[in-house]
């Protein structure tokens, strides 16, 4: 088994501007996103947007309403 970092975290939430006790105090969300290892989708990139935008273009019916 091996152990966790508690200095390390510390000094994590530290080089952030935390104290001792608001980096204590964090969910296991926020210090995910403190340690840059957030789940979710990457960033929408305009690459990807043009992407999204060629396969679901903006169209008006014929009665106007979109």
């Amino acid at each position: 088994m091996t152990r966790f970092d508690w200095a390390g975290l510390l000094r994590a939430g530290m080089a952030r501007g935390l104290v001792p006790r608001e980096v204590w105090r964090l969910t296991p969300a926020e210090l995910a996103f403190l340690l840059g290892k957030a789940g979710g989708p990457p960033a929408l990139t305009r690459a990807r947007l043009n992407e999204l935008a060629a396969a679901y273009p903006d169209t008006v019916s014929e009665d106007g309403d979109d």
